[in-house]
């Protein structure tokens, strides 16, 4: 069943940021900052790795079972048309 929070279409702008649209049209961009790429993330700071972001059961995710809860990226694009991770 798929949830309004579900992520339909991703475009990667840059080396640090994504655009996402959700089920329900609300759409945003999700903004790593420098700090965000530690811990499982460290990986992403290299732009190849950032760029195979993909969707898998409407979650933003990348290999190595990497992925963004869509429920607050949804709650943070819905109020601030961005996610910042730091």
């Amino acid at each position: 069943m798929a949830m309004y929070w579900d992520i339909t279409e991703i475009k990667v702008q840059n080396d640090t940021s994504i655009w996402v649209r959700f089920q329900d049209g609300v759409e945003g961009v999700v903004q790593f900052l420098p700090t965000a790429f530690r811990g499982v993330f460290a990986g992403l700071r290299e732009p190849d790795a950032f760029r195979l972001a993909r969707i898998e059961d409407g979650v933003l995710t990348w290999p190595g079972e990497l992925d963004l809860a869509p429920d607050a990226m949804h709650a943070a694009i819905a109020a601030h048309g961005k996610w910042v991770l730091d």
